[in-house]
């Protein structure tokens, strides 16, 4: 039961943007954006970007006749989705542009005032095979909205329409306020889907010590005890004043190895229905495009769950 101290938090999407290249993964995440679209009530636009990569040499002659055919496709699309009553009632539009994709696609977001990107991955080889290529890369580490991406071991369509079948969402946190700044997305979620929301942090393996002495086998076990214990209580007070429909699960795990796997193993374990995580701002994106990738994009291309981003503004 709600108290005057809860907070009510309702988070709303009046546009989602799905990007398309007509493939059977970019399929799938239309799927998953027709679905969310439908429940919040918002807008959606097909959008699909002519790439100028390729093409500029080839003449202009060319990228018109790629655009002829993109719309073709799109608009054949459209008219199967109408058809099979998967867009039916729902507001909808095609959009196709030419040129570099992420720009173009940035153009769309802010004319559009969109509010969530969708977008699906071909593998778990890495970020470099997301559907849109490495423009999908820009768009993960760039979008000002959140971004829901789809990868290929998800299911084909999420339980959203179907309350009674929805499984839990994890969100993973270190504390850090750009991580909290996806939590109102995972409260929402599971308020609105009346699920529960699992909230996960993960410890070091090394215990920290403020001191040089030496410390015992049983010294290590309190320690990590401890800190386990403080990190429960901590996740519990983030959500305490939420006014949760269902009592959320507080989990600490020491991670051995890469957090990633350790976020992956979770969210398989607890058969989730999507992972929330907040997204670090990287000062110089171009820069480190071909850097090892950090633990949310590890996430993203690993897990068997949809993944919403939120970038710290």
């Amino acid at each position: 039961m709600l108290t005057g101290e809860d907070q009510v938090v309702r988070v709303q999407l009046k546009s989602i943007l799905v990007a398309m290249d007509f493939s059977a993964v970019s399929e799938k995440a239309l799927r998953h954006a027709v679905v969310v679209a439908r429940h919040y009530g918002s807008k959606l636009y097909l959008m699909h970007v002519v790439s100028s990569l390729g093409f500029t040499m080839a003449g202009p002659d060319s990228v018109t006749s790629a655009s002829e055919l993109a719309w073709r496709d799109l608009r054949t699309l459209e008219r199967r989705l109408e058809s099979t009553g998967a867009v039916a009632g729902l507001d909808h539009q095609a959009i196709i542009r030419d040129g570099e994709i992420w720009e173009q696609i940035d153009d769309v977001v802010r004319e559009k005032h969109i509010e969530m990107i969708v977008v699906g991955t071909h593998s778990r080889a890495g970020i470099a095979k997301f559907v849109l290529g490495s423009a999908a890369e820009q768009i993960f580490r760039r979008a000002s909205c959140p971004v829901l991406t789809v990868g290929p071991c998800c299911p084909t369509k999420p339980q959203l329409d179907a309350p009674e079948l929805i499984r839990p969402v994890l969100f993973p946190t270190d504390f850090s306020d750009e991580s909290l700044q996806a939590l109102p997305h995972a409260v929402s979620f599971a308020n609105e889907q009346k699920t529960r929301l699992v909230l996960l942090h993960i410890l070091s393996p090394v215990p920290e010590t403020l001191d040089n002495r030496w410390y015992t086998a049983e010294d290590v076990i309190q320690i990590r005890k401890q800190a386990r214990q403080d990190c429960l209580d901590r996740l519990r007070g983030l959500v305490a004043n939420f006014g949760l429909a269902v009592d959320p699960i507080c989990m600490a795990e020491f991670g051995y190895g890469d957090r990633a796997d350790v976020i992956i193993r979770a969210a398989a374990e607890l058969g989730v229905e999507g992972i929330i995580m907040g997204l670090k701002r990287k000062k110089h994106i171009d820069t480190i495009a071909h850097l090892p990738w950090s633990t949310a994009y590890k996430v993203v291309c690993g897990a068997c769950s949809a993944v919403l981003t939120v970038r710290a503004r």
